[in-house]
């Protein structure tokens, strides 16, 4: 239950809710997982009563997870839960922690998969078809799907599953919004959107604050969910198409999107990338206006006592609202000698006792229950605007996230880093990118 989360997400401005597979580490090591029947570490034995869990979790997260799996183990005395947080700094480091502790045989019960794995670790044979736990409880799954937004319900089969089956229960979710000090609009004579604002009002408040705070207006950075996809998103442009078959990073829009943030720097408006870049703490010191995140800078605010101080308010649009999504998703392994067991848990994490449980907890997604996302336990001791996280996902893009989607990132991220830098023309350097995206689908 995070996701896209803040040490997924490393905080400040290069904050990269979830980076994709890195490397060939994963998918190198998956094809041997298929083969795997779980060993030490691994998948419980055979009606032992105890399932082994893997999770996505640095210290903050372990602590709210941590507390979610104590309410478990009060409402089901009889099956005891072996938990292991990996402290990853990405999704990508996850996963090929993952892969290559089940490539060795520890094969866990159930995992945390992210959207970035979910297609591969499905498509390897790794899972169990949860058709007939479903079935058997319908009336709970029915309940549950009624519940969370349709697009999260149409994206579990369409980029979760290689052959119609379901292979995932999905879980929280991050979109993308802008977290605004409100101060610092304030002093500049600026007032914050009620909703909707556009690329040249956004640019215009950064002149209005820069020359009346000295302020920063955003950070410029190049984090593919965090940076990339909601300025494209913003513009009608993605990485892929919808079939993440095609690239096309170097659309007309996405050109326009990288040079508008090429401009922000270019004019002072936003720091030169590179080095380390603390977006939070720069907030607190008045010195940044806003930074992009979806609910795990909340955390952040929480720790800085600037929860009053800020707003959240929709991304600006230059032809559409836009943003990235990614959601976590709860699957049980082929392997699991106690796939019942499992199912109990997977039934827990879906109920609205432990999304509320988690949200007041200090969970750093958006519940996928659209009723605990509406509710106080999301909205209490969080930004004014928090609300508008969970409408984006009616018009967000799932971020693409092809089978060699960690050699795609590594192009992406490279090339806009390359424009917002001043090292090379937009269009060239998409141009370039573009091709060699096609060569890597």
């Amino acid at each position: 239950m995070t996701h896209h989360d803040r040490t997924l997400l490393p905080p400040g401005g290069g904050m990269n809710r979830r980076t994709l597979l890195k490397g060939l580490g994963v998918a190198a090591a998956t094809p041997a997982l298929a083969a795997c029947s779980g060993g030490g570490g691994g998948a419980a034995s055979e009606g032992s009563n105890t399932i082994t869990m893997m999770y996505n979790g640095d210290a903050t997260q372990q602590k709210a997870f941590k507390a979610l799996f104590a309410e478990f183990g009060k409402v089901n005395s009889k099956i005891k839960l072996v938990a292991q947080g990996i402290p990853a700094a990405s999704w990508a480091a996850f996963s090929n922690t993952v892969a290559t502790r089940i490539a060795g045989g520890q094969v866990p019960d159930i995992i945390q998969i992210a959207t970035e794995g979910q297609r591969l670790f499905a498509s390897k044979g790794l899972l169990t078809p949860l058709e007939p736990f479903i079935e058997k409880d319908r009336a709970l799954v029915d309940g549950y799907l009624a519940d969370i937004d349709p697009n999260l319900k149409k994206w579990n089969t369409e980029y979760a599953s290689p052959d119609g089956k379901t292979y995932y229960m999905p879980g929280g979710y991050n979109t993308m919004a802008l977290y605004a000090r409100e101060d610092l609009f304030e002093k500049a004579g600026v007032d914050l959107p009620d909703k909707d604002w556009t690329w040249d009002d956004f640019r215009a408040a950064g002149e209005r604050i820069k020359s009346k705070t000295g302020a920063f207006l955003v950070p410029a950075a190049s984090g593919y969910f965090t940076d990339v996809m909601p300025w494209l998103t913003t513009n009608g442009a993605s990485t892929f198409d919808e079939q993440w078959a095609t690239p096309t990073f170097d659309s007309p829009e996405a050109v326009e999107a990288a040079e508008f943030v090429r401009g922000l720097v270019e004019d002072g408006l936003a720091p030169k990338p590179g080095g380390t870049y603390d977006a939070p703490t720069q907030m607190k010191q008045g010195k940044l206006a806003t930074l992009g995140g979806g609910r795990w800078p909340t955390l952040n605010m929480r720790d800085l006592d600037m929860v009053d101080a800020v707003r959240i308010v929709d991304w600006p649009t230059k032809t559409q609202n836009g943003s990235p999504v990614g959601w976590d998703a709860w699957p049980i392994t082929k392997a699991s000698k106690n796939k019942e067991a499992a199912w109990e848990f997977i039934k827990f994490l879906i109920s609205k006792d432990a999304g509320r449980f988690y949200a007041e907890s200090g969970g750093t997604i958006v519940p996928a229950r659209r009723s605990v996302a509406g509710s106080s336990a999301f909205t209490d001791d969080a930004p004014a605007g928090s609300l508008l996280l969970r409408e984006a996902i009616s018009y967000a893009t799932p971020i693409p996230s092809p089978d060699r989607g960690a050699e795609c990132q590594k192009v992406i991220e490279e090339a806009w880093l390359t424009i917002v830098s001043g090292n090379g023309a937009a269009a060239d350097v998409l141009g370039s990118a573009n091709d060699k995206l096609a060569a890597l689908v």
